[in-house]
């Protein structure tokens, strides 16, 4: 077992781009910690986790920096007296700017988190605004500020681009920002209009418009040359880390290595199978609290298992490994890949497919044509 993540759906309020599954119901956290400790016995004794040493640990939401102290530590005490956490293990919370007091940051130093990852965003004052973010440009600034005196060594921030009517000189002075935080990780994400979330609805009203297709593509490349620049290395598509800094948690996922799933709509992967919480914080409490936990399952064919391996293979800087295929699968990955190579999208050495620096703009283009149906 690589990893356990644990979901911790509270957010105070809703960001408008935002699919994830969240509540801001935050009375419920005490009821809720409470599933989470039942559903780890409830998985130990499942996936007999006891004398399987956990390599990562990984907190996300949701806001979980919206628990308190003492909820943190109820959850952390029983995590590590129910599993076999490595000495050695990652172990990383989602955090906003704005909830890293100096109280926070003192608090932290009594849990066993080595790793926090901020959602910065943006650091344009209309931008956060118009995302509903809580925090401040300076706040950011700060949070890193604070973690640092509370031992964190490791911090990662999240970036976002593509706004509606952001100019490249706009993006640069984010990256430029991000990078004098002197931070050992940054994720950046092209912002997305997903259905159902307040911002996609902008959309349909045409009160926003989409940037153009090309500025986001030389958006991504200016990102990419300035992180080089700075010393990162860009080892998955959104993921840039110092060296010996890349998320060992996030990497288990695009390296199919198995993992468990707390929480409201976390998802697990055992190698074979996959299986989800229901994404609903009543029903999945009312599930534990009964014995009945709500939980979906799904057998991964072998086109499944395939697909699978392409998208997150394909996602890092090492690529596919065509060995790890079997040898019809390998030959009809490499079969469909041959226009991409001839169109310098894809290159092909050492059993490797791997996506060129024009190839990961497009790579959920390619991804998808060499899946199986």
């Amino acid at each position: 077992m690589a990893g356990i993540y644990i979901h911790i759906p509270f957010c105070k309020s809703r960001c408008v781009y935002c699919d994830f599954y969240s509540t801001t119901s935050l009375a419920l956290g005490q009821r809720y910690v409470d599933a989470l400790c039942r559903e780890m016995e409830d998985r130990c004794k499942m996936e007999d986790g006891r004398g399987e040493m956990v390599e990562t640990v990984y907190l996300g939401g949701g806001t979980p920096s919206q628990l308190t102290g003492t909820l943190l530590r109820q959850l952390f005490d029983h995590l590590y007296q129910t599993f076999d956490i490595s000495p050695d293990a990652e172990v990383t919370i989602e955090c906003n700017p704005d909830d890293v007091t100096e109280a926070f940051a003192e608090m932290l130093k009594t849990l066993p988190v080595n790793r926090v990852s901020m959602g910065a965003q943006t650091f344009q004052p209309e931008r956060l605004r118009f995302l509903h973010r809580r925090h401040t440009a300076e706040q950011v600034k700060e949070a890193v500020d604070r973690l640092r005196q509370a031992g964190i060594r490791n911090i990662s921030v999240d970036l976002m681009y593509g706004f509606p009517n952001e100019t490249m000189a706009e993006w640069e002075r984010d990256i430029q920002q991000a990078i004098a935080l002197d931070v050992e990780h940054l994720s950046a994400y092209a912002l997305q209009y997903e259905e159902g979330t307040p911002l996609y609805k902008m959309l349909e009203r045409g009160e926003v418009s989409e940037i153009d297709e090309e500025l986001e593509r030389q958006m991504y490349f200016r990102l990419m040359d300035a992180l080089a620049e700075a010393g990162f290395e860009h080892y998955e598509i959104s993921n840039w880390g110092k060296p010996g800094h890349h998320s060992r948690h996030n990497s288990s996922y695009w390296n199919q290595t198995p993992y468990i799933g707390l929480g409201a709509a976390a998802h697990s992967f055992d190698g074979r199978n996959r299986q989800w919480n229901v994404p609903d914080i009543r029903q999945y409490m009312e599930g534990m609290e009964k014995g009945e936990p709500c939980v979906e399952h799904e057998e991964l064919t072998p086109d499944n298992h395939y697909n699978e391996i392409v998208m997150t293979a394909l996602r890092t800087s090492v690529g596919l490994d065509l060995t790890k295929l079997a040898p019809a699968d390998a030959d009809y990955c490499l079969r469909l890949a041959q226009r991409f190579i001839f169109d310098g999208l894809l290159v092909h050495e050492q059993q490797h497919l791997r996506l060129t620096r024009n190839g990961l703009f497009v790579s959920d283009m390619i991804m998808a044509e060499l899946m199986k149906a």
